[in-house]
């Protein structure tokens, strides 16, 4: 079989869980986060570096390779595996996002989506059909389903239509899905709205995805009503099946959603924070790039066993970043990609130990967040 997803391990003081992904290009263990490789590649990253790290799976845009190379392009180097020289999973959006930010550029109908390019405004249109065979294409071991999401805010009514339109999507994507190699992710929509959450989940689950995302979150809502959705969502997804919690990547969002029953999670988040000047540290972000760092000849953090922590101090990469030199932001990302990649570890670990939320209560407590109500500090010994 090409796709299997086991629960290894429940927590009894959370809904957390420990599994494993097994897929054509190999294991993953989950909760993970993914690194997203935009342009099939992880900016500024080689695929032997992100290996290096502990990386088990990354995630390509389809939207993005459709326009270029081309997806005949990629098929033609044996897919995406091939053609960045990758070995281990892949994961490909459905473009659904990336149409849906084009806002417009583009117009949505029951048939799929015109949209123009953002490279060179030329006209395209991607159907349920086409965004499948795309990604068939492109020969991840995982794939979306094509779905509209929802902006935040927007009224029920709007929403309703929208869901309805991704579970139609849904069905269409399921009938031309044909690679035995590939799983095929349906992805629960509803906005912020609780009775059509569960009306999407339930309409997915009838169609027996391998596997569910949960789209239309962290697109300018508050961290505290993500929550109170997944909160009521959870219950109602299958527990032998893996969720996806997509666009989302802050270390105290990774631990809550987690805690919630999280298994999957992507985002952009700390490469593009990395590339701003911005690293991650267990109390919160810290802005490399500004002026105090100027003469700190510490590592980034202390204890810290990536490679940047380990050879270069704040004071140099400041100087990197400033000088507009490449390694300032290689030595950034690679920071901020270890530490996501350990954090997932450490959470896995603890979830065996049965002690996951001591590790939520004790991380969240010193990292520095927006939202102050967590559900770590609320759970009970």
């Amino acid at each position: 079989m090409a796709f299997e997803f086991t629960v290894a391990k429940e927590c009894g003081r959370s809904r957390a869980r420990l599994g494993r992904l097994q897929t054509t290009h190999g294991v993953v263990e989950t909760p993970v986060f993914m690194p997203v490789g935009t342009q099939a590649t992880v900016k500024t990253m080689t695929p032997h570096e992100l290996a290096d790290l502990g990386v088990e799976i990354i995630l390509s845009n389809t939207y993005h390779l459709y326009l270029r190379p081309g997806r005949e392009v990629v098929a033609e180097a044996g897919g995406l595996h091939g053609f960045m020289n990758w070995p281990r999973p892949i994961l490909t959006d459905s473009g659904g996002f990336q149409v849906f930010s084009l806002g417009p550029l583009r117009t949505i109908s029951e048939e799929g989506v015109k949209f123009r390019s953002h490279l060179d405004g030329s006209p395209h249109f991607i159907s349920p059909e086409k965004s499948i065979q795309i990604q068939m294409d492109l020969g991840a071991d995982i794939i979306m389903a094509f779905d509209e999401c929802a902006p935040y805010p927007a009224d029920w009514a709007y929403v309703k239509k929208s869901k309805d339109l991704t579970t139609r999507w849904a069905k269409r994507c399921r009938e031309a899905h044909t690679r035995e190699d590939q799983a095929l992710f349906g992805i629960v929509q509803g906005g912020t709205y609780g009775d059509l959450r569960r009306e999407s989940a339930l309409e997915l689950i009838d169609l027996d995805f391998p596997g569910y995302g949960i789209g239309g979150l962290s697109v300018g809502e508050p961290k505290e009503l993500m929550y109170e959705v997944l909160e009521d969502l959870i219950p109602v997804m299958p527990r032998n099946k893996p969720r996806y919690l997509m666009g989302v990547g802050s270390p105290d969002c990774l631990i809550e959603g987690v805690l919630r029953g999280i298994d999957m999670f992507d985002c952009v988040w700390p490469t593009r924070l990395a590339r701003h000047g911005m690293v991650i540290t267990r109390r919160g972000n810290l802005p490399i790039r500004n002026l105090p760092y100027a003469r700190d000849f510490s590592p980034i953090e202390e204890g810290c066993e990536c490679y940047t922590c380990q050879n270069f101090s704040r004071a140099y990469i400041r100087h990197l970043i400033k000088a507009n030199e490449i390694l300032g932001l290689r030595l950034t990302t690679i920071h901020n990609l270890h530490f996501l990649t350990r954090l997932m570890q450490e959470i896995r670990a603890a979830i065996a130990a049965d002690s996951l939320p001591e590790f939520a209560r004790e991380f969240l407590s010193g990292f520095q967040v927006e939202n102050k109500r967590n559900l770590a500090l609320e759970v009970e010994n």
